[in-house]
């Protein structure tokens, strides 16, 4: 009797709290939402199956938990909380990425430029509600809507919300589909959601090779801080566009960034235990966090509006709405918004120019958040 005793007594059934019953709910939403909605199922499966695990009460004296020491999930959690997954998703995301589209057109990185407003005006709000300045940075960042950059970031100024800033940047990721159309029609009128644009010009393969290694050049002598992201997506790019290394860039977009995307967000949904995850700190994170994507997608349709007021050839204002991070979904979404105003307006390819020109912008943020607030 006193063995069974023990064993019940060493059951998750006997340890589990409302917090750890609401942490699961809240991760089989999350994998709901991935298989029936779509909602970047790629992230969304692997955090919410890692929230359900990382919320099973841990027998005491056992180590299992990402917390603690000389656990499974603590080596696996180690290429997040150390900031090595991110860059290595840079690689893929670089080996994936055509920037002809920016290149055709390089007035457009200006609105990828513009969204990032929302990153530095949530660092503003995050101080005033009493953050310190490097949880307020890696608070800011959300708005990038980059879950890498934002990883990054958070592992180097804040590692102790790094879970928190993880499950917000991811998710705001992939409710795009759900925040950002109201959003663009409410700053928008109908006519301008009809409007136009030129097709983009043919881009050269020696622009396509040259750019990358420029473009590195430029940024990290801007941002050294930025280095590590940027050098890695560049690097990534410049395996794709030169075509002699076809098999190395195939590895960079297929197999390596698909495994690092499994371990990366079966170990931030592990990181998510109750204890850890259920403050109020948390609570508020995901609300400057909403902010800040708000304001992100507010930023690049409102500058674009600016720009038309001097632009003989005017620029569709939807297109503004992709200059965050969240690649090709934010691009997508500007498209359907506007192929529902005229089934003839294809804006997607214009759309992907200030996306892809929000990844740089946003790590470049984030390097220059690091350079100005490390201690």
């Amino acid at each position: 009797m006193d063995t069974l005793a023990q064993f019940i007594q060493g059951t998750g059934f006997a340890s589990m709290t409302w917090g750890n019953a609401l942490m699961i709910v809240i991760g089989i939403v999350f994998v709901t939402l991935a298989i029936t909605k779509d909602y970047e199922p790629l992230l969304l499966v692997p955090i919410g199956f890692g929230v359900i695990v990382g919320n099973i009460p841990m027998v005491k004296g056992m180590a299992l938990g990402v917390y603690d020491a000389g656990s499974v999930l603590q080596y696996i959690y180690f290429g997040v909380s150390q900031g090595v997954f991110p860059p290595l998703i840079f690689l893929g995301i670089g080996a994936m990425t055509d920037f002809s589209t920016m290149l055709s057109n390089p007035k457009l990185v200006l609105l990828g430029a513009a969204a990032q407003v929302g990153i530095f005006l949530t660092l503003i709000g995050a101080m005033f509600l009493g953050f310190n300045p490097q949880e307020a940075g890696a608070i800011g960042i959300i708005g990038g809507a980059d879950g890498p950059t934002a990883i990054f970031l958070s592992s180097k100024l804040a590692p102790h919300l790094l879970g928190s800033i993880a499950i917000a940047a991811y998710s705001y990721m992939a409710l795009v589909p759900v925040i950002q159309p109201p959003i663009m029609k409410l700053l928008t009128s109908k006519e301008e959601r009809r409007i136009h644009m030129k097709a983009p010009r043919q881009v050269t393969r020696r622009e396509k090779v040259i750019f990358p290694v420029v473009a590195f050049l430029i940024c990290a002598l801007i941002a050294p801080g930025s280095m590590v992201l940027i050098g890695m997506l560049f690097f990534g790019n410049l395996l794709k566009e030169s075509l002699v290394t076809d098999r190395l860039a195939n590895t960079a977009r297929n197999a390596m960034i698909d495994i690092v995307t499994i371990l990366l967000g079966f170990s931030v949904g592990a990181s998510t235990s109750a204890d850890h995850f259920l403050t109020s700190q948390s609570m508020l994170i995901f609300g400057l966090g909403a902010l800040s994507f708000c304001i992100a997608t507010a930023g690049g349709i409102m500058f674009a509006k600016f720009m038309n007021l001097f632009l003989t050839d005017k620029i569709n204002p939807l297109v503004g709405a992709a200059g965050v991070s969240a690649v090709p979904d934010s691009a997508r979404v500007v498209h359907s918004v506007g192929i529902k105003e005229d089934p003839t307006n294809f804006l997607l390819m214009h759309a992907m120019a200030p996306n892809v020109a929000g990844v740089i912008g946003s790590a470049i943020g984030a390097g220059v958040l690091w350079t100005v607030l490390v201690k």
